[in-house]
């Protein structure tokens, strides 16, 4: 789980996007010896928002309007082996009498899912709901949980997005599709910079501007928890090299967020030699950081090292709940960026 940042640069419908001026000035920044192309990638972004006008009216009329509530589903294709789905979290609990408190069971269940009776948006099928790789459970503050991040399977993603359009119409609206559907990646010194236009598909064709992802490819202590809990499970320990000594038993989440803090500073030096102004920036959003420091809490509470545990205690460890490791080995990889993305996004839509 690589440390990101993403910049967005808007344009106008009709004019040129910033694309080939951010490719300059890449090539002129830096040597032949560090820009090396590497390939292709691209991304679908689809946003949905409720639809609060067919809620009954508040009976108290001077209430706030509420605020409106988002469904975000993305995919990379550097991630394919699932999809994001990012949406608002409940703002309002809902009342349960005590008698039905009383008799029924625990509102939430084992993997963190949100069950129907705790209102909220239509929930995804079981298929989707273990592959929750981020919920509001984990101690993280309120502001870091206004959002609920899952991730999900390629198939279900697809299913439940057609699933949310006509299923839950009268609930979800479609607002906006985009795609960035031929992007460069580059290899650039200790950086990995992915970008392209994004065009918008739905609800009508043209052009929204530029996006830039920007992944730190140095030594990294976030990285390497993420790479050691995949290679113990896969049996392959010893090939783990990612240039940090990593010992579960001292590392604190404080050493997690310095990290992600430090290397923001690192991405953001790299962003400013290009000169470009009137981006948006994503790097450190509410919830960053939230799967990793998941992982490190149930390693250190635990008391011992992940290489003891059996094959479904690392399962548990991984986010996998009981889907097969041939599944989907790391259903939390990308989460991060998948944020950052979806930050970007949402155009205040």
């Amino acid at each position: 789980m690589p440390v990101t940042g993403v910049y967005f640069i808007p344009s106008h419908p009709n004019a040129s996007t910033a694309l080939s001026t951010l490719t300059e000035r890449l090539r002129s920044s830096f040597t032949d010896e560090d820009f090396i192309p590497l390939g292709r990638w691209a991304l679908d972004h689809k946003l949905m928002r409720d639809t609060p006008g067919l809620l009954p009216a508040s009976a108290n009329p001077g209430q706030r309007p509420s605020k409106p509530r988002y469904m975000q589903l993305l995919s990379l294709t550097h991630y394919p082996s699932h999809g994001f789905i990012y949406t608002s979290e409940p703002t309002e609990k809902p009342f349960h009498p005590p008698s039905a408190a009383s008799s029924a069971p625990s509102a939430t269940p084992a993997n963190g899912a949100v069950s129907p009776g705790q209102g909220g948006p239509a929930p995804a099928p079981t298929a989707a709901a273990s592959h929750t790789s981020a919920t509001s459970q984990g101690g993280a503050s309120a502001a870091e949980t206004q959002m609920l991040m899952t991730t999900v399977p390629p198939s279900s993603y697809k299913t439940l997005f057609q699933h949310f359009t006509y299923a839950c119409q009268p609930f979800w609206c479609h607002r906006l599709t985009v795609t960035v559907p031929n992007g460069v990646v580059y290899d650039i010194g200790d950086f990995r910079v992915r970008l392209g236009d994004v065009r918008q598909t739905w609800p009508t064709a043209r052009v929204r501007g530029t996006i830039v992802e920007i992944e730190w490819r140095g030594p990294s202590v976030v990285d390497s928890l993420a790479a050691a809990s995949q290679a113990r499970r896969s049996g392959s320990a010893d090939d783990v090299d990612s240039g940090v000594d990593l010992s579960f038993s001292v590392l604190e989440e404080a050493d997690i967020d310095a990290e992600y803090e430090a290397t923001a500073s690192l991405i953001r030096e790299f962003w400013a030699r290009l000169g470009v102004q009137g981006a948006r920036e994503a790097i450190l959003v509410p919830g960053i950081g939230k799967e990793i420091k998941e992982k490190l809490g149930r390693v250190r509470g635990a008391g011992r090292d992940v290489g003891g545990r059996s094959l479904k205690d690392e399962a548990t460890l991984a986010g996998l709940g009981g889907v097969p490791f041939e599944d989907d080995i790391d259903p939390a990889a990308g989460t991060d960026v998948a944020r950052q993305y979806m930050e970007v996004l949402r155009f205040n839509r």
